[in-house]
């Protein structure tokens, strides 16, 4: 029993060096970058066929993906939050106020 929760734990730490090593590349493989973003291997093929995310194909076969180009991805394409967009009306309203 004992040894069970030893054998589940050294998992676990070998699981959070993974993900350390991870966070330390600045070049990604594919694999990397399938386990960086958490989506299936499938899902990556197919934003990278319709280059709807940067990539690198050096030589026309594996794909590689800059771990910084990858981040400002992810965080493209932000959406406001309602407070945000209720200041920008009251702004817009004040400014634009007929007289």
């Amino acid at each position: 029993m004992e040894s069970k929760i030893i054998f589940e734990k050294l998992i676990q730490l070998e699981q959070k060096i993974d993900e350390q090593n991870l966070l330390k590349k600045e070049v990604l493989t594919f694999a990397d970058a399938c386990k960086y973003l958490d989506i299936s291997a499938s899902h990556l093929y197919k934003l990278t066929s319709q280059k709807k995310i940067p990539h690198f194909c050096p030589q026309g076969k594996r794909l590689y993906f800059n771990r910084t180009e990858i981040d400002q991805w992810l965080q493209s394409n932000r959406q406001d939050t309602s407070d945000e967009i209720e200041t920008a009306a009251a702004n817009y309203i004040l400014k634009n106020r007929r007289r």
